[in-house]
């Protein structure tokens, strides 16, 4: 996977006149997944957060108003590390981050932070625009840096006028995020079945090719 550094959450008030700590951030963030894993959603505390991550309760909530927030931010931060090399080839590109997407899940903070918000936010509708916002929007770059990507080798037909840099008119592009998504999630977290790289290369047959191109024939 390639390395970025650590994106500062976006989303967390901050008092004017008081700037944020990028160290204090990172700490907090790495507090709430630990917590995570150690205790599970229903017995997380932003006090446990705090005295975890070396901060004052009144910090933690000059950046985040509850738990919910300080969560899925926890969460996107770890999206964030997703990239997408250059592989050579649409298909290459996209087995190359199924498999990154997939190593991430892997992981014990990961998995269950996702799980706990997703769980949490079928009964709490801001929480569910938050996840929205502040993760699947952020990640729907991917779609278009592979789609643009494709474009400028040929592989896949030039955008239309006025379309350069974003996404399709037609919701294309949400498509392609929710059915990669979704197979990956569902594969890793329901079934708890391997993504491994005959998985991923037989799911990006289907995805580029359709039924036809994934047949015993």
């Amino acid at each position: 996977m390639c390395s970025r550094p650590a994106a500062t959450p976006p989303t967390g008030p901050g008092r004017p006149g008081r700037p944020r700590s990028a160290a204090a951030d990172t700490a907090i963030l790495e507090a709430t997944r630990a917590a995570l894993v150690e205790l599970g959603w229903s017995k997380l505390s932003m006090s446990d957060v705090a005295t975890r991550a070396g901060v004052a309760k009144t910090t933690l909530y000059r950046r985040w108003a509850g738990k919910n927030e300080l969560v899925v931010d926890a969460v996107a931060v770890l999206f964030d590390e997703l990239e997408l090399p250059d592989r050579g080839s649409l298909a290459a590109d996209v087995e190359g981050v199924v498999r990154q997407f997939a190593a991430l899940l892997e992981r014990p903070e990961a998995k269950t932070a996702l799980m706990a918000v997703v769980a949490e936010s079928t009964r709490d509708e801001p929480l569910r625009e938050r996840i929205r916002t502040s993760i699947v929007e952020r990640q729907k770059r991917l779609v278009l840096q592979g789609r643009a990507r494709a474009q400028a080798r040929g592989e896949l037909p030039p955008p239309a006028e006025g379309q350069e840099g974003g996404g399709t008119a037609d919701g294309t592009d949400d498509l392609i995020f929710d059915v990669i998504a979704g197979a990956v999630v569902h594969r890793a977290l329901v079934s708890g079945e391997p993504v491994d790289r005959e998985w991923a290369r037989r799911f990006t047959a289907l995805l580029l090719g359709g039924l036809a191109a994934v047949s015993p024939d």
